[in-house]
């Protein structure tokens, strides 16, 4: 009954939440028709890109973007994000195409879902707060770098049957396929690229990815005149009809209903699904990192705020139904739901427009877009890849940042290249934690009062007790407490006293010569709390507890005199 409850009130929470302020009228429908139009111009290339890039044909990103646009909307925590294939997941897609085929890559999607809807139903959406700045940047860095990268063999037209799945093995068969470079497909890439450099200098509202493909098939049509070819979409994919017709290029079909494990291509047993299991893992991770920080974003933009876990389920939801209509993994992408803000959009509607937008493409144009030339597609993921590297952010960080979390950022960007984002995260997340916390042990140390006496230390802690920084507190306290009989520990700058803190305190009680006895004042709830559920009582003549360091002094002097 639970789960039924949950599912009903995430269909449609965007578009309530959407209208709570301000009723829904005929304004803010004509502004998110022309957000959705704008955004759908961007998203038509980048999806047929990006799906290209992850090893499919490219009419699976455009069922991405359509089927994820609109569900996603309308069940998700933030109303202005634009749902689809993103460049992100292009890493991880790749290798799953290349060693699974499609079928494999629908069924680790399907997983993906799975996991992120538990993701939301546990109220995990939170913990992207828990992600250091140096671990995101760096990982997404390295997905930039990868993607580049996997970019060059498009961009210069070179013959490559089979990319290898480690980085140094792509940088290698790149290298040594060099000499095959076509001179034709170079010109329309970097034709298309100078535009998408120039475009924003321009200060033009009108996106420039369109015209930028434009150009690319413009300059190629130009070569065409010479007999000179250029490899395009229809040359490279092909496709067959359920009536037996084959094509090239993209199908002018609406997405159909498929179930992903009946296919011919995979030979489904136990093992295969083993694997496919922390493939999704690792797909649902990404999927909630990436939309989390879109809608966190989105928040800054809009002044508004988003439902995390709301979000995880609309996400999970999505990436169940896109791939019984033949569409790959999908996220919130930060850059067209970024332009659909600056374009006007009021609602989660403006998604769905998007995804009409998309879906008429397909219909109508399919013939013309598989005339894309691959190069100009690759000059626009290049540039996708630098925007995902965030340049500016990482220089600044090199420049001003310490040194900890250079570190950090550096180990996660190489990780992310040489082997996969889990790795990446999860080394870096530990790696920041520990760090973090050698920091935190540094800002806890030992402060004399001057209102010690010959008989009697007064200390101030200042900062936590816990594991890493409590034992070397006492110890140091040990090494002071030479010819004292009354030592008493302030304690009001005392946040937190853990299980290792409290392990510390006990030994340092029990190491006590029998003529020196502890005094402990101005304790603060949590390590109170802590004390009373470990059973710590007073102790005569051995340990006493103050509400206030007066009392304590007070004390200790009545017991001098």
């Amino acid at each position: 009954m639970k789960w039924h409850n949950i599912s009903i009130i995430q269909i449609g929470s965007a578009v309530k939440a959407a209208c709570i302020t301000t009723p829904y009228n005929k304004q803010r429908l004509l502004k998110d028709i022309i957000a959705g139009i704008t955004v759908g111009i961007i998203a038509i290339p980048l999806s047929m890109a990006l799906a290209i890039a992850s090893g499919v044909a490219p009419q699976h990103g455009l069922y991405t973007a359509i089927i994820a646009g609109i569900v996603i909307a309308l069940t998700g925590g933030s109303r202005f994000s634009i749902s689809g294939p993103t460049a992100a997941f292009v890493v991880i897609l790749y290798p799953v195409a290349m060693q699974y085929d499609l079928s494999g890559l629908l069924i680790a999607t399907l997983l993906s879902g799975i996991f992120l809807i538990l993701m939301g139903i546990i109220r995990l959406g939170r913990l992207i707060e828990y992600i250091p700045l140096p671990v995101v940047l760096g990982f997404t860095c390295g997905i930039g770098i990868t993607i580049a990268t996997m970019q060059i063999k498009d961009l210069f037209g070179l013959n490559i049957e089979h990319m290898p799945e480690s980085y140094i093995g792509k940088v290698t068969a790149i290298a040594t396929a060099f000499p095959t470079l076509q001179f034709t497909d170079l010109l329309v890439g970097i034709s298309t690229l100078v535009i998408l450099i120039i475009w924003p200098k321009l200060r033009l509202k009108f996106p420039g990815h369109l015209p930028a493909i434009l150009v690319g098939v413009v300059v190629m049509l130009f070569l065409q005149q010479f007999g000179l070819s250029v490899e395009t979409i229809g040359s490279r994919f092909s496709y067959t009809l359920p009536d037996g017709t084959i094509g090239h290029g993209i199908p002018a079909v609406l997405p159909e209903f498929i179930l992903p494990w009946q296919s011919a291509e995979l030979h489904w047993d136990w093992a295969v699904f083993s694997a496919l299991v922390p493939i999704g893992l690792t797909m649902a991770m990404l999927c909630a990192i990436e939309s989390l920080l879109c809608a966190v974003v989105l928040d800054e933009m809009t002044h508004t705020k988003h439902n995390s876990n709301s979000e995880l389920i609309g996400q999970g939801i999505g990436n169940i139904l896109a791939p019984f209509f033949g569409g790959i993994s999908a996220t919130a992408a930060i850059a067209r739901s970024a332009a659909n803000v600056k374009a006007g959009a009021t609602s989660p509607l403006s998604s769905c427009f998007h995804a009409i937008v998309v879906l008429l493409a397909l219909i109508s144009f399919a013939p013309i877009l598989s005339y894309l030339p691959l190069s100009a597609m690759a000059a626009l993921l290049l540039i996708v890849a630098w925007n995902m590297s965030e340049a500016k952010r990482m220089v600044y960080i090199l420049k001003r940042a310490p040194k900890d979390d250079i570190i950090i950022m550096l180990i996660c960007m190489s990780l992310t290249v040489l082997f996969d984002m889990v790795i990446a995260i999860t080394f870096g997340i530990v790696l920041a934690s520990l760090l973090f916390m050698r920091r935190i042990s540094r800002m806890t140390r030992l402060v004399e009062s001057p209102l010690s006496t010959e008989e009697t230390l007064i200390v101030r802690i200042n900062g936590p007790l816990f594991f890493a920084a409590a034992e070397k507190i006492f110890l140091e306290l040990y090494n002071r407490i030479n010819g004292y009989k009354h030592i008493v520990l302030q304690w009001d700058a005392v946040p937190l006293l853990d299980a290792g803190g409290l392990n510390a305190l006990t030994h340092f009680i029990d190491a006590l010569p029998a003529d020196v006895d502890l005094s402990i004042a101005e304790l603060q709830f949590q390590p109170l709390k802590t004390l009373a559920r470990a059973k710590l009582l007073p102790i005569e003549n051995k340990l006493a507890f103050y509400s206030t360091l007066s009392e304590a002094l007070t004390d200790k002097l009545n017991r001098e005199e």
